[in-house]
């Protein structure tokens, strides 16, 4: 794995290629943040199976990971089995006779990587049926503040339809309190989760909590941008910070982890070029 750090943090990201194992068809390939340390509490990220499973299944995964949700070619729950499409930021797949959250991975895109203090940034090129694009990730550490930025642009003959969303998994906080948003969210009597008169949104206890988890999508008014405080069981406090208003944001989570997952949205014209971040302070 690649290394981030400093005095305070030490940042594991997997190397697209030494890595593959820990890769798949769902987050992409470069800058994925797999593991926080903090140098005197030791790791601060979880994930659906951590810490008992050594190596998760790679849909799974732990850790910051990032995803663009729709593959490009053709509608994966339609199209047959074996037709070939191109996921941003992860290479070519296949569709599968098996459920779909199970993808083949045909070819794996190739990162050209750069490394400075307290930075990482990875690039890629992808072409398929005349979409084209250059792709770029960058991570920035500085004191106890984590960045990923985001940069795309347009180069092929296409519209690209973009949707992404960063997917941080969280431990549990022993309360069940999770998160908090810069705006009121609201959503119906569900088995998973309540909303408490401080705003947070809480996991509730009553339930036994499996693997499986619960899925809950959020309803509000969308602002100009997102802030989310989450609460930790060794930090007290995390931050999140987006530099964009979500589309849509569903949260989840399971007897392991709990994750927020705001969705951002745009059509990317011919040339066009887009960037956005999200950043971590903790």
């Amino acid at each position: 794995m690649l290394s981030l750090a400093n005095d305070y943090l030490d940042v594991s990201v997997l190397d697209p290629v030494q890595d593959q194992a820990r890769l798949g068809s769902r987050y992409v390939t470069g800058g994925y943040v797999y593991q926080i340390y903090d140098r005197k509490l030791g790791p601060i990220l979880s994930g659906p199976g951590y810490p008992s499973e050594e190596q998760p299944p790679v849909f799974d995964g732990q850790g910051l990971p990032e995803a663009f949700f729709s593959p490009l070619g053709a509608d994966p729950a339609a199209a047959p089995d074996g037709t070939a499409l191109m996921v941003i930021g992860v290479g070519l797949i296949k569709t599968p006779a098996g459920p779909l959250r199970d993808f083949p991975v045909l070819e794996f895109c190739k990162w050209g990587i750069t490394q400075a203090p307290g930075k990482v940034i990875m690039e890629t090129r992808q072409a398929f049926q005349g979409w084209a694009l250059d792709l770029k990730r960058e991570l920035i550490l500085e004191n106890r503040t984590l960045g990923s930025f985001t940069h795309i642009a347009n180069t092929g003959q296409k519209e690209i339809p973009i949707r992404w969303f960063p997917h941080p998994f969280y431990p549990w906080y022993p309360s069940g309190e999770c998160c908090k948003f810069n705006f009121p969210v609201r959503f119906p009597d569900n088995p998973g989760y309540t909303l408490r008169d401080n705003g947070f949104v809480q996991m509730k206890l009553d339930p036994p909590w499996d693997r499986r988890g619960h899925f809950q999508m959020l309803e509000f008014t969308r602002p100009e941008k997102l802030l989310v405080l989450q609460k930790h069981p060794k930090l007290g406090l995390v931050a999140a910070t987006c530099s964009f208003a979500p589309a849509f944001m569903p949260i989840w989570g399971n007897c392991n982890t709990f994750s927020f997952e705001p969705f951002y949205e745009l059509t990317l014209g011919l040339g066009q070029e887009a960037q956005w971040s999200i950043t971590y302070d903790f």
